[in-house]
Parts: structure tokens; C-alpha cells; sequence
């Protein structure tokens, strides 16, 4: 199946729902969470803020699924290793079990050092300043989405907090540490996402597809590549996605890990013997020999985003109930499973209504990618994420997946030898069919020339004409060929400038209007 026909059956499956549809469906759920929300906490003094603060958590749930979880299964779709469909179940059921099992963290978007939060004067400024805070990110992220532009939701978060924070009691709440810190990941996680994917898909293509007897290379190194996938991902997932339930250190989480890859080396190469005899010597053969690795590699991405990101929903949240119940703000506040659970089903419903457009930009819109491409992308992100948490480097798991897509890209660019043969050869026929123009328009001079022309000489000149416009249209078309060819481009660079650009303005954007709905409500509330 081709990238034409899947983006016909991905078109065909956003259509299925009408936008009405979806905006009537996305409203009956936040209508549900005010519902819950006051008959809990109908009793609960000053709880206008909470039921707010419920809704815009919701919404903000609703956001992270649209735009972020593409990047868990948007290469495993874009390499045709799952249908959209498929993507979508598997990733709304690991999301959901990720954030409910594992999602019990402390409000990390306020105990991560951003602001100081002591130097808020009171509780309302407070709770007023984290619901503009979590407004401002879920806004952003809806237009970031309806732009098709994936964007890291914990900048989001992070820069409505900010500016809510800035707009509550000035600049010296605000850790300049944190946000040079923040500034780095835009740099850093693309950059190494990147490297990391294109040594992968270096390596795959020197050692497998380069090869006279790419099922035997097959044999001998996909096990291996498979493994370490499988110690990236366990290891990832027992430090980042399981740490509300099992604390490890890295050592004993990567010790653990090795045994997973042991095993998945063992049966990978004997799912290889088993299927040798069926599989051609060919690239696709190779391609279909990753397919159980994406889909085991986009399930526990899921699992460990929907562990770490519900966070970004409910962290404000339950800062906000926690404000609200025990008179005052708490860097260490506890996350309420009810609060848990609207996130986590925020997400799905997210997922399901709008995350089909942002699944199909990361799958194929910046690049084309097939299944050994996504799997250099998909073994990057967890490394990244491992390597950086390790050497203490901000980074960002969405920044990390895209920046793993713009280097398998970029890489194609600079290795598809067959691009550069195809261009030579259109270069070397446009040479030839000019200087043979040339030397047919002087033998048209020459013969013009001729004051008695004889009969034989009209012949000629007549044959000559015919010729030379002949060959004035080849070269024409062999010109434009040519430019053609050499412009052609495996990354799309208006995908790339649109993506850079909405990375670079998601914190400030986000705090702007964090500081403008801070304003408003304070403006409303004083009334």
C-alpha cells in the first residue's frame, strides 16, 4: 500500500466525523467533568475555582491527545507498521493505563523550580494563577494543532504558569536557571533525536540494505537492534513511566533491562529462522522484519507519555484543588484519582476526535518514512531521553521524535545515491542536446549564408529548422527536468520552518496569554 492510498484512508477516517461532531463530543465531555466536579464538591467552600479549574483540565487533557501523542505512534502509522486505527486503540489504551497506574506524580510544573510559588501574596492569586496558567497552555496547543504543528505540551504548561506566575507578582518569581534551561532543549533534543535516529538508520542501511545478501545480514543484526530497542524502552519506562510506582536507580533499571533484551534477542532471531524461507531478498522483506518492534515500541511510548504528560492536564489541577481544600499553594501537592482519571480519559477523547491530523504530519508530511526508518526514530526517542536524564540535559520527548524524523530525512538526502545518479544523468543529456543545438544552429547560419541556394540546399535548411526546434524543445524539457531533480528535497521545508517557528513561540505565546486571562479574571473577580 502506497503513501497516497494511506493518506486517502486517513483522509476518509477524519472525515467520518463531521467537525460538529467532534465539537459536540469534545463539549459533552467537559460537560461531564463539571457535572462530576459539582456534585463531589458541591459542598466544598470556594469551589467555583475547582469546577473551573476541572474544565480547563479537561481541555487541556483534550489538547495533549490531539497534538502529542503523535509523536509516540505517527512513525509506526507513516511506516505503514499500523493502520491509523490501530494506532489510535493501541495508544488509547497505553496512554490511559500509563496516566491512571502511573500518572500519580506531584505537580511538577511548580516543583520543577520555574517560579517560586511562596512569593505569591495570597491563596486566591494562586489559584487564579494557575488556572490562567493551564488555559494559556490548553489554547495554545488547541491553534498549534489546528495549524498542524506538534508541539512539546510541557513548554506549554510550563510557559502559561510563567507568565500567570510574571502577572501575579512581578519577574522576580521567576527561575532564570529553569527557563535558559528550557531554551537549551530546543537545541539539544532535536539535534540529539536526530543524530541518534540517523546513526541507527546509518547503520541499517551500511549493514543490512547495502549488502548483496540483505536476509542474511538481516539475520545476524536485526536481532541486536532489536534488543537494544528493548533495553531502551524497558529501561525508559521502569525510570520515566513507572516511577510513582517503583523507585530505581539507573543501574538497576538498565540491569533489569538487559534481561528484556536478551530475551527479545532470542526470539527475535527465532521469529527470523522461522520466516526466513517466506521472505525474498529484498528491502521490503527487511521492512516487514521491524514491524513487531514499532508496534511494541509505539504501546510502552504511550504507556511512559500518558506516566509523564497527563501531568501537564492535572498537574494545575490539583494544585488548584489542593489550594482550595488546605488554604494555601503546596509545591508538593497530591494528585486526587478523580483528577487522574479526567486527564487520562481527556487524552483518549483527544486522541480519537482530533490526533489523526498531527499522527499524519509526524508520519509522512515531513518526510516519508518506512518501517526502518521508524524504528531508528522510535529507538532514538527513548536513548534521548535516557542519555539526557542521565547527563542532566533538558530535553523534550516531543522535540526528540521530531528532530529523530528530520534526521532520518536529512539523512536520505545525503546517502540516496540513486537521487544523485538521476540528476547526473538529466545533467549530461541537457550538455549533449545543447552543444548538438548549437552546432545545427551554425550549420543553419552557414547555409543561410549561401546567396545561390540551390534546391538541395533549401532541403537542408528546411531539415535543419525542423531539427533545431526539435532539440530547442528537449532541451527546454530537459532544463526544466533538471531543476526539478536537483530541487527535490526528502524533508519538506516548509514543514520544518512551520514546526521550528511554533517550537520557538510556544513558551512566550503561552505565557502572554497566561498573564492576559490572569488579568481578566482578576479584573472579574474584583468586580
Amino acid at each position: 500500500m502506497d503513501i497516497k492510498t494511506i493518506k486517502t484512508i486517513e483522509s476518509a477516517t477524519e472525515k467520518s466525523l463531521s467537525s460538529f461532531a467532534k465539537l459536540s463530543l469534545s463539549l459533552l465531555f467537559l460537560l461531564a467533568v463539571f457535572l462530576w466536579t459539582y456534585s463531589s464538591h458541591g459542598k466544598v467552600p470556594d469551589n467555583t475555582f475547582l469546577i473551573i479549574g476541572a474544565i480547563f483540565g479537561a481541555y487541556m487533557a483534550l489538547n495533549i491527545g490531539a497534538n502529542d501523542v503523535a509523536n509516540n505512534v505517527g512513525p509506526a502509522v507513516g511506516a505503514r507498521a499500523l493502520t491509523l486505527t490501530g494506532a489510535i486503540i493501541i495508544a488509547a489504551i497505553f496512554e490511559s493505563a500509563g496516566a491512571i497506574v502511573a500518572g500519580g506524580d506531584v505537580v511538577n510544573t511548580i516543583k520543577s523550580g520555574i517560579i517560586d510559588i511562596t512569593l505569591i501574596s495570597d491563596k486566591n492569586s494562586f489559584i487564579w494563577a494557575m488556572t490562567a496558567g493551564l488555559l494559556a497552555g490548553a489554547v495554545w496547543l488547541n491553534f498549534a494543532t489546528s495549524i498542524g504543528a506538534p508541539v512539546s505540551t510541557t513548554h506549554a504548561i510550563v510557559g502559561g504558569v510563567m507568565g500567570a506566575g510574571i502577572a501575579s507578582a512581578g519577574f522576580s518569581i521567576l527561575n532564570w536557571g529553569s527557563l535558559a534551561e528550557i531554551a537549551s532543549s530546543w537545541v539539544i533534543s532535536p539535534l540529539l533525536g536526530g543524530i541518534i535516529a540517523a546513526s541507527f538508520l546509518y547503520f541499517i542501511k551500511k549493514q543490512i540494505v547495502y549488502k548483496e545478501n540483505m536476509l542474511e545480514q538481516a539475520k545476524k543484526f536485526i536481532p541486536i537492534l532489536i534488543a537494544i530497542m528493548t533495553w531502551a524502552f524497558s529501561t525508559y519506562l521502569i525510570l520515566k513511566g513507572l516511577k510513582q510506582v517503583i523507585h530505581v536507580s539507573f543501574l538497576f533499571a538498565s540491569g533489569i533491562s538487559i534481561l528484556f533484551s536478551v530475551c527479545a534477542y532470542f526470539l527475535t532471531k527465532r521469529s527470523i529462522d522461522k520466516n526466513l524461507s517466506s521472505l525474498s531478498n529484498d528491502r521490503a522483506s527487511v521492512n516487514k522484519l521491524f514491524t513487531p518492534a514499532l508496534i511494541f515500541g509505539a504501546a510502552l511510548l504511550s504507556f511512559a507519555h500518558g506516566a509523564n504528560d497527563v501531568s501537564n492536564a492535572i498537574g494545575p489541577l490539583a494544585a488548584i484543588n489542593d489550594a482550595i481544600l488546605h488554604e494555601g499553594a503546596n509545591v508538593n501537592a497530591s494528585v486526587p484519582f478523580w483528577i487522574m482519571v479526567v486527564g487520562a480519559i481527556g487524552i483518549v477523547i483527544g486522541l480519537i476526535l482530533y490526533g489523526p491530523r498531527l499522527i499524519r504530519t509526524v508520519g509522512s508530511e515531513i518526510t516519508e518514512l518506512d518501517q526502518m526508518r521508524a524504528f531508528s526514530i522510535a529507538v532514538a526517542t527513548a536513548l534521548t531521553v535516557i542519555l539526557a536524564s542521565q547527563l542532566g540535559l533538558p530535553v523534550s520527548s516531543t522535540h526528540i521524535a521530531i528532530g529523530g524524523v528530520f534526521g532520518v530525512g536529512f539523512l536520505r538526502e545525503a546517502l540516496d545515491m540513486t537521487e544523485k545518479n538521476y540528476v547526473q544523468d538529466i545533467r549530461e543529456k541537457f550538455k549533449k542536446h545543447k552543444k548538438e543545438l548549437e552546432k545545427n544552429q551554425a550549420d543553419l547560419s552557414k547555409l543561410e549564408a549561401i546567396k545561390d541556394k540551390n534546391k538541395q540546399t533549401y532541403i537542408k535548411i528546411v531539415e535543419l529548422f525542423k531539427k533545431i526546434d526539435e532539440i530547442e524543445a528537449q532541451v527546454k524539457q530537459e532544463k526544466k527536468d533538471f531543476k526539478q531533480a536537483k530541487g527535490t528535497k526528502y524533508v519538506k521545508r516548509d514543514a520544518v520552518k512551520k514546526i521550528i517557528a511554533a517550537w520557538v513561540i510556544t513558551v512566550p505565546t503561552s505565557a502572554l496569554l497566561a498573564a492576559g486571562i490572569f488579568y481578566m479574571i482578576k479584573g472579574i473577580v474584583a468586580v
